[in-house]
């Protein structure tokens, strides 16, 4: 049956919204499966047509995201007939969609983290190196014995100041989201690359005197973080990994559940992360679930009962 009002609504995209053929074809798809089970022109559809299409797609297995796609769309096009005055009411507006899952943090095992920062510790060794690459080598070194140690967010990293860093200090105090400050750690080894790397830095006559620990070019007056993750995936890439795996977010997920496998405690990890809330770290909590899974199999006297 043609959906006259579909055209209307597809056209308007395009010509207003500047939609690309894979999302018009996307929206089409999507309508014409709720024209299929509606079995009617669908710009008469009330609420409980559209709730009763939700469970039934439920009822067939369909993912949650496949069923929020398919309400998103029909809320589009039922606001857009609101709109044109083609229809009274908006049928999806008391309509929530389902909650997708939270998928799990990709996280890089303490190997291939290991790797990397070797990778990048050998790089930084490297001889018959201009002053300038040196200088890159040992930044990137630097950041990366940084970020693990600390696992700050990538622009709170590349914007540090640098007054930062202190000769004597084993922590230091970073500005967070909302502007909430926290202390975090600096590791023996975290502080040893970032003194070489200062030491190279401090010969530049230009970046020298930068207030910031990592200057670069850039309108911010520091490296961005998309410099960061491209010289990441070159580095990745040089260490044999697959540097699609791999970006600053995925070290910061390292670092958060690396502790966790190591016995730190979820609200310790919070803090360190700059989590405001205790939800947002409970992404991790499978990291904990495998740990005590692990402590009950090998440590409870009945774990080896047949």
């Amino acid at each position: 049956m043609a959906q006259p009002d579909v055209a209307l609504f597809l056209d308007m995209m395009a010509v207003e919204r500047g939609a690309s053929a894979n999302t018009l074809a996307a929206y089409r798809r999507d309508l014409g499966d709720f024209a299929d089970d509606f079995g009617g022109s669908i710009s008469g559809a009330s609420t409980e047509d559209v709730r009763a299409y939700l469970a039934r797609l439920e009822a067939v297995g369909a993912k949650s995201s496949t069923a929020a796609r398919r309400l998103s769309a029909l809320k589009q096009f039922f606001q857009f007939l609101y709109a044109e005055g083609l229809r009274d009411d908006d049928p999806c507006e008391p309509l929530r969609g389902p909650k997708k899952p939270k998928p799990l943090p990709k996280v890089m095992d303490e190997t291939t983290v290991d790797r990397l920062l070797e990778t990048a510790k050998q790089a930084a060794k490297a001889e018959g190196m201009t002053s300038s690459k040196r200088q890159r080598a040992l930044r990137m070194r630097a950041l990366l014995e940084l970020l693990y140690a600390t696992g700050l967010r990538v622009s709170e990293l590349v914007g540090l100041p640098r007054s930062v860093v202190k000769s004597r200090s084993e922590a230091f105090v970073v500005r967070g989201k909302g502007g909430r400050e926290r202390l975090v750690p600096l590791t023996p080894i975290a502080k040893s690359a970032l003194a070489a790397y200062l030491e190279a830095l401090d010969g530049d006559e230009r970046r020298g005197r930068s207030p910031f620990l990592f200057p670069a070019g850039s309108a911010e007056g520091h490296l961005t973080r998309q410099a960061f993750a491209r010289d990441l995936k070159a580095l990745a890439s040089s260490a044999g990994l697959d540097a699609k795996a791999i970006s600053p977010h995925v070290l910061r997920h390292a670092f958060a559940s690396h502790l966790l496998a190591h016995g730190a405690d979820l609200r310790a990890v919070q803090s360190l992360l700059g989590h405001k809330d205790i939800a947002t770290t409970q992404i991790y909590t499978h990291v904990l679930d495998e740990r005590l899974h692990g402590l009950v199999s090998s440590c409870h006297p009945l774990s080896d009962a047949s």
